[in-house]
């Protein structure tokens, strides 16, 4: 668990750099019809804040966390939740909210096991959060692509 949540702590340094790119450049799309680097981050920080929120508090032995959103309309919501931050603040607060679910998911016992909407498959802490390691991977092997171009 300590390596995944190095990992997943390690991530924070990765959207913190982006920090050092222009606006501008954060601000466009990958490619035509595709999210920003900035709504990227967006959509990090959202995700975080709802498993935040909504499910790290009843991730207990035998707890039953709520199923996922569905996944098309939770990022709308955050495109929209963050339509009047600025790229900065975006960033700021993913690195704010990924630091608080690290803390809590440390404070996690190791042989609690708990479902996901109803499911009968069981996690740990750390198989939920391998879930989410893959996630950022995916999204900042795209941005690193993005910044790759604009050099």
């Amino acid at each position: 668990m300590r390596e995944t949540l190095s990992q997943f702590e390690k991530n924070i340094d990765e959207i913190l750099a982006l920090k050092e790119i222009d606006d501008t450049v954060l601000c466009e799309p990958l490619s035509e019809g595709k999210w920003s680097i900035r709504e990227i981050v967006g959509h990090l920080y959202y995700w975080d804040k709802f498993i935040l929120e909504k499910m790290v508090p009843l991730m207990g032995e035998g707890g039953n966390l709520p199923g996922f959103p569905e996944h098309d309309q939770h990022n709308e919501d955050a495109i929209l939740f963050l339509k009047e931050y600025s790229v900065e603040s975006i960033i700021d607060h993913f690195v704010a909210t990924r630091k608080e679910l690290t803390r809590e998911m440390k404070n996690l016992a190791e042989d609690i096991r708990f479902t996901i909407g109803g499911g009968k498959r069981q996690f740990s802490g750390e198989s939920f959060l391998k879930i989410f390691l893959k996630h950022d991977a995916h999204h900042i092997k795209q941005m690193k692509e993005k910044g790759l171009r604009q050099k």
